[in-house]
């Protein structure tokens, strides 16, 4: 009888969770908070460390209400014991780059894969504020009052740590990068507390930076973000051991196309990188970062340096074709026309399918014939036989783009560049055998789609 007994009541103890389901008192919390606000506001309470010790935990308690009985990688059955029945189950939710198992709760929606959780996504808070930062600002004063308190607050502080550092990577596991990374960047912060008593981890500044950096391609006020924490992360002795950090670096600053101090961000960015590139010489990444910097129209040096760093990475990625890409444009930005194209050809010869390569290809035999016309435009002929036999020149030369952009056209038919492209070239070329044909075709194909275009 007695056996059965405990076997009762531990049946009972284990069902009592599954029958309650997530439980989270606001109303009892928020007059916590209250009390708590009140208390160091008092003249005489607010004196106290204490009383701001005792603040700095009713308000990671609030933080952490709704999240603390579970953590990424806990079993559903476990789940349920800690929260109970979901009150709703959603298959096959896209989140990030996922797709997932939802179950809603009264405070969060968690997100299973393989029978465990994944990640989650708060739903409502005790109050709309972060409420872990009032606890960190309320432990930092409790040690400005009194340092004696920094073994008190040790344990407030790593709680404090792990909340944010946790909250990164259950953000980042959705898709949800400045949450992300503003969580990291907290999470650092924590230790940046003159009570703090571990280790600092200036890895948390540079996730907090990478993904900003992610974030800055929809949200352009991330890149100011992501450079802030990287270069941060830099300055405490932070770098991963590819040296990648300082290509995300140059990303921020390159990408800060709305900045008033666009020439000295790109100064900055070439900097950095020349930086990275002495330390991490074989992070072809930094290279390709270079030729964007040296080509784009902000003057910051002579692509002519670019040449040997990216033959060298070449030498040991042949097959890379953004790095062929690269060399075409800086060739092209130095108007030598002959090795841009012979670097494009190497771009469509590793892929035959790329669009855009396809036009430029076209397009640099036309810069190469465009300079060549100039040139003969500019000498003093003495007869009209020998002008016409140069003119024989540039044509040849504006011939060989036709076969490259109508190879464009093929595999973008409604890219309206291409089109436009074709249209004039084989309009000045169209006394060449065959050529007014295509003018009459890509003409029409022009109008056409110039139609479609005034109809958005």
């Amino acid at each position: 009888m007695k056996k059965l007994i405990f076997a009762v009541m531990a049946v009972m103890v284990m069902a009592a969770p599954m029958a309650n389901a997530q439980k989270v008192n606001k109303d009892a919390t928020l007059a916590k908070l209250t009390k708590a606000d009140a208390d160091v506001a008092d003249a005489k309470k607010g004196s106290k460390a204490a009383t701001w010790i005792n603040r700095g935990k009713a308000y990671y308690a609030a933080a952490s209400a709704p999240t603390k009985d579970i953590f990424v990688g806990m079993p559903q059955a476990d789940l349920e014991l800690a929260l109970g029945k979901a009150d709703a189950v959603n298959e096959g939710v896209k989140v990030g780059e996922g797709a997932f198992t939802e179950l809603v709760y009264p405070w969060l929606k968690i997100y299973m894969a393989n029978g465990a959780i994944a990640t989650w996504a708060v739903t409502q808070t005790i109050k709309d504020e972060d409420l872990a930062a009032v606890a960190l600002d309320s432990y930092n004063k409790a040690y400005e009052m009194d340092n004696k308190t920094a073994a008190k607050l040790a344990e407030g502080l790593k709680q404090l740590e792990n909340y944010y550092s946790q909250n990164g990577n259950v953000a980042m596991e959705a898709a949800r990068y400045a949450e992300a990374a503003y969580a990291y960047a907290q999470a650092y912060k924590v230790q940046e507390s003159p009570a703090f008593t571990g280790m600092k981890d200036p890895s948390y500044l540079y996730y907090a930076g990478y993904l900003y950096t992610i974030d800055g391609a929809t949200n352009n006020a991330s890149y100011v973000k992501g450079a802030e924490m990287l270069t941060k992360a830099l300055e405490a002795g932070y770098t991963d051991a590819e040296g990648n950090i300082y290509y995300y670096l140059y990303h921020c600053y390159y990408g800060q196309t709305d900045s008033s101090v666009r020439v000295a961000n790109m100064q900055r960015a070439k900097d950095l990188l020349m930086e990275g590139l002495a330390k991490f010489p074989k992070n072809d990444r930094i290279v390709e970062g270079l030729i964007n910097v040296y080509t784009s129209d902000s003057n910051v040096g002579d692509p002519t340096e670019l040449i040997k760093m990216v033959d060298g990475a070449l030498e040991r990625d042949p097959k890379n074709k953004d790095m062929w890409f690269g060399r075409g444009r800086i060739f092209y930005s130095m108007k030598n026309y002959d090795e841009s194209i012979a670097s494009f050809k190497k771009v469509v010869e590793l892929d035959p399918n790329d669009a855009q390569s396809m036009y430029f290809l076209g397009y640099f035999y036309i810069a190469k014939g465009d300079a060549l016309n100039d040139e003969i435009n500019k000498r003093d002929y003495k007869s009209m036989a020998a002008y016409n036999e140069d003119q024989k020149s540039v044509n040849a030369i504006y011939m060989e783009a036709i076969p490259y952009l109508e190879k464009a056209h093929e595999l973008n038919p409604t890219d309206f560049a291409t089109v436009e492209t074709l249209k004039v070239l084989c309009f000045r070329l169209r006394d060449e055998a065959g050529v007014m044909e295509k003018y009459e075709k890509y003409n029409k194909i022009f109008e056409e789609l110039n139609a479609q275009r005034q109809q958005k």
